[in-house]
C-alpha cells in the first residue's frame, strides 16, 4: 500500500524545511524525510555552530585591544569545554525549534534514509511513500582523500566533537571552511599549520582579497605551507603528520583537519531507479526552475551545482513550493550578484564580479576603485589591522557589478550594499549617498 502526498522533501536541512513549510503553508500536504538531526549542515556542524566559534575568538581578540582601551583584563584561560557544552545546547534548542515549526506547519516528518523506487515512489523504513512532486535536499559531506593515513584527520564534522582545545592543528585545505577553521582554532590558542596543494587561500576570490587575506593570517602567526602534495599522513611518538611528494616528513601535530571540499549527499537515495541526470562532479542537474530530468523531481541545495550556501538553498526551496503550490509558474531564484560572507581573521564580505571575472566579461570597459585604511578600532593600539574595500564598476554609466571588503564589520555592512548592486546602482548613487561617519562602511561612499 502506498501511502500518497502532494509534496515529498527528502532531507531536513535548511532548503528542504523552507520548501516543505512553504508548500503546507499553501496546503499541500507534506512529507519531510531526514535520517539525521533536522537543520542539516547549516545548524548541526556549519554555519551556526562555527558563527559561534568565530564568535568566541572574536572575544578573545578584544580581550587583546582592552588594555589599549584603558581596562585591566586578566585573561585567565578559554575553556573549550564551557563553549562547545553551550554551543551544543544551542543547537540543540534549534532541533526542537525546526521540530515545533514543522509540527506548527502539518508536515509530516518521518526520520529514516529515504530511497527511490521509481520517480514517483520513495521507500524509508520499509514503507513506500507516493507524490506528484519529489524535492531532494540531501545536502552534501566533508571530502576525505583516498591516501594512506587519511583516518589519523578529521573533517569539520569531526572538529565540532573536539572535547579539548588541541595545541597544534594542520589544517589541510585553501577554501572558506579551511580559512575559517584556521583562523577561529589560531584565535583560540591552538598553534595552526596551514597546508595549500596551490599558492594561496580563497583561490576564486577577488585577488586583493585573498592576497590581504594571508598576509594578514601570517602577520598573525599562523605558518602556511604552499604548493604542497601530500602523499600520506602518519603517526610517529603519539603525534601525527604528513609526508609530501618528496618524501619529507613533517610531524609534531595533535589534530590535522582535512577541510579540502566537500561532495554531494546522494548515495543513499537510490538515483539508478530514477531518470535523473547526474553531471561529470557528481551533482544533480538541475534547470532554473530547480527541475531535474525527471518530471516532476527537484533538486535544491548543495546536491546542486549552484552556490553552496544555506540562504540560497532555502531562497530556492521556497521559490520552487511558490512556483508549485501557489500559482506563480514563474517563480525561481536568480542566482547572479548573491553576496558571501567568509567568517575569516579578518572577515571578508564579497558580491558580484571579481576584477578577473569582470574583465574577462567587459575588458577595458571595467575601472577599479580600491582603498585600503586602518580601522580606527586600532587607532588608539598598537597593533593595526588593515581593512580593504573594492568596488568594480562597468560601462560610461559606472554601474556596479562588484563590490569586495575584508576587514573588521566586513561580514555585516555587505548586506545593505548587496541590495543597492541588485537593484543596479551606479558609482553615482554610492557617491550620492551621504557618510555615516566614522566608521570603515563610509569608505564604500567616498572613493575617488
Amino acid at each position: 500500500m502506498l501511502n500518497k502526498f502532494d509534496f515529498i522533501v527528502i532531507g531536513g536541512g535548511s532548503g528542504g524545511i523552507a520548501s516543505a513549510r512553504r508548500a503546507a503553508e499553501h496546503g499541500a500536504q507534506v512529507l519531510l524525510i531526514e535520517n539525521g538531526p533536522l537543520g542539516g549542515t547549516c545548524v548541526n556542524v556549519g554555519c551556526v555552530p562555527k558563527k559561534v566559534m568565530w564568535n568566541a575568538s572574536h572575544i578573545g581578540e578584544a580581550l587583546d585591544l582592552a588594555a589599549d582601551y584603558g581596562f585591566e583584563v586578566k585573561n585567565q584561560g578559554f575553556q573549550w569545554r564551557k563553549i562547545k557544552q553551550s554551543r551544543d545546547a544551542y543547537v540543540s534548542r534549534l532541533n526542537n525549534i525546526y521540530d515545533r515549526n514543522l509540527q506548527n506547519s502539518k508536515v509530516t516528518v518521518v526520520h529514516g534514509t529515504g530511497k527511490f523506487v521509481s520517480d514517483h515512489v520513495i521507500e524509508v523504513n520499509g514503507e513506500r511513500f507516493e507524490a506528484p512532486h519529489i524535492l531532494v535536499a540531501t545536502g552534501g559531506l566533508p571530502t576525505v582523500p583516498d591516501l594512506p593515513g587519511a583516518e589519523l584527520g578529521i573533517t569539520s564534522d569531526g572538529f565540532f566533537a573536539l572535547e579539548t582545545l588541541p595545541a597544534r592543528t594542520l589544517v589541510i585545505g585553501a577554501g572558506y571552511i579551511a580559512t575559517e577553521l584556521a583562523g577561529v582554532l589560531h584565535g583560540l590558542g591552538s598553534k595552526v599549520t596551514m597546508l595549500l596543494r596551490k599558492d594561496k587561500l580563497l583561490r576564486t576570490f577577488d585577488h586583493s582579497i585573498n592576497a590581504l587575506l594571508m598576509e594578514q593570517m601570517e602577520a598573525s602567526g599562523i605558518d602556511i605551507i604552499k604548493n604542497a602534495l601530500l602523499t600520506e599522513l602518519l603517526e610517529q611518538d603519539d603525534e601525527i603528520g604528513f609526508k609530501d611528494a618528496n618524501g619529507e616528513i613533517t610531524a609534531g601535530f595533535d589534530c590535522i583537519i582535512w577541510a579540502i571540499g566537500r561532495h554531494t549527499h546522494i548515495e543513499p537515495l537510490g538515483l539508478q531507479n530514477t531518470a535523473i541526470d547526474i553531471d561529470a562532479k557528481g551533482f544533480i542537474v538541475t534547470d532554473k526552475y530547480q527541475n531535474t530530468s525527471a518530471a516532476g523531481v527537484y533538486a535544491v541545495g548543495d546536491v546542486t551545482a549552484a552556490a553552496p550556501l544555506t540562504p540560497v538553498a532555502i531562497a530556492a526551496g521556497r521559490r520552487l513550493s511558490e512556483r508549485l503550490f501557489n500559482n506563480k509558474p514563474d517563480s525561481y531564484l536568480d542566482y547572479s550578484n548573491i553576496p558571501t560572507v567568509v567568517f575569516s581573521h579578518p572577515p571578508i564580505g564579497t558580491v558580484g564580479l571579481t576584477e578577473a571575472e569582470a574583465r574577462n566579461a567587459y575588458g577595458d570597459e571595467i575601472k577599479v576603485y580600491l582603498s585600503r585604511f586602518t580601522n580606527m578600532l586600532y587607532a588608539v593600539s598598537d597593533h593595526k589591522s588593515p581593512t580593504l574595500v573594492k568596488l568594480i564598476v562597468t560601462g560610461q554609466e559606472e554601474k556596479v557589478v562588484g563590490c569586495h571588503i575584508i576587514g573588521d564589520g566586513a561580514d555585516e555592512m555587505l548586506q545593505g550594499f548587496a541590495v543597492a548592486i541588485k537593484m543596479g546602482a551606479t558609482k553615482q548613487d554610492f557617491d550620492d549617498t551621504v557618510a555615516i561617519h566614522p566608521t570603515a562602511a563610509e569608505e564604500l561612499v567616498t572613493l575617488r
